[in-house]
């Protein structure tokens, strides 16, 4: 039976070069190659009321650069739109799947998102720096208010690195970790990908009793977060990851768990780098973990999925 609900993608883009390479990673990417791809554009318009110094005989003039401006902007914008299209076309994604949406900005370019996401996406998908970005920035100031503030839908953090096959998910057997594993099955699996499930165990955790050594209390957390990984190893088998394809680690007496995750990913060269919104920490009220906040600063080159 067809399914009547495809997964749909959020594809945001501002004009930059940065961001065509946001859709260039869609195109590269074959676990998207079956979804409805919208590509979003929030357009920053000449304001309503800057036309009501029109009957002011002073301002024609201003109003005249103003709306050639305006004009000369959203003909930019619909030509990278359609470059965009063809280029996702070009991969292999049908024409009919792919959808360009320009709407001017109203509340602010990220609230404006976050409201096109309620529309039933599956995922937003963001350059890290978009337009005007300084260099050295990890985030620009849109991607960092959806970090913040996406808290109800999956945010993808495109880096330069290409996705290709190899998926990283950090894992501490919390709820958020659980949903990253539910996501990254219901996207990759039956897809020949590769995934890995780290956990990490830092070398001055929280609560080691004064009678137990290092080791000691490294393998007892090892044992207690276990059955969490007999249960997300066969989440990702019954999706149609081949069990050899699924592999854990642990990484024990870590200094900190968001560069060794980083590390690991760079070292065995994982594209793409998974995390719970939140986890690996007890404190409530967080809209973002504090190590996948760290991840996302360290791991610069790589994707980041950010699961709610």
């Amino acid at each position: 039976m067809k399914n009547k609900n495809p997964k749909k993608l959020l594809v945001l883009i501002d004009g930059s070069d940065r961001s065509i390479n946001t859709v260039r990673y869609v195109a590269k990417n074959v676990s998207f190659h079956g979804m409805q791809i919208v590509i979003f554009h929030a357009f920053s318009a000449v304001p309503e009321s800057y036309w009501d110094l029109e009957n002011d005989l002073r301002s024609k003039k201003v109003i005249k650069q103003a709306r050639a401006w305006e004009i000369s902007q959203k003909r930019l914008i619909d030509n990278y739109m359609t470059q965009a299209k063809q280029l996702l076309v070009k991969s292999g994604i049908p024409e009919k799947s792919i959808n360009t949406k320009v709407k001017n900005r109203k509340a602010g370019i990220a609230r404006d998102i976050i409201d096109e996401a309620k529309n039933g996406y599956t995922a937003v998908i963001a350059r890290r720096r978009g337009a005007g970005a300084l260099r050295g920035m990890v985030l620009g100031s849109v991607a960092t208010k959806l970090t913040e503030k996406l808290v109800f839908l999956p945010l993808i953090l495109v880096g330069k690195k290409p996705p290709g096959d190899k998926v990283l998910i950090g894992f501490d057997g919390s709820q958020g970790a659980m949903k990253a594993v539910d996501f990254v099955a219901s996207i990759y699996g039956g897809l020949n990908y590769q995934v890995e499930l780290l956990h990490v165990i830092r070398g001055d955790e929280p609560g080691l009793p004064s009678t137990a050594s290092v080791e000691e209390y490294s393998q007892e957390i090892i044992n207690n977060v276990t059955p969490a990984f007999d249960i997300a190893v066969n989440k990702l088998i019954k999706s149609g990851f081949r069990s050899g394809s699924v592999s854990i680690k642990f990484k024990k007496r870590k200094i900190s768990r968001s560069k060794t995750i980083v590390d690991e990913a760079r070292k065995n060269n994982f594209g793409t780098i998974v995390m719970g919104r939140k986890g690996w920490s007890r404190t409530r009220n967080f809209f973002i973990g504090r190590v996948t906040n760290k991840v996302i600063h360290l791991a610069r080159d790589r994707s980041v999925w950010i699961i709610r």
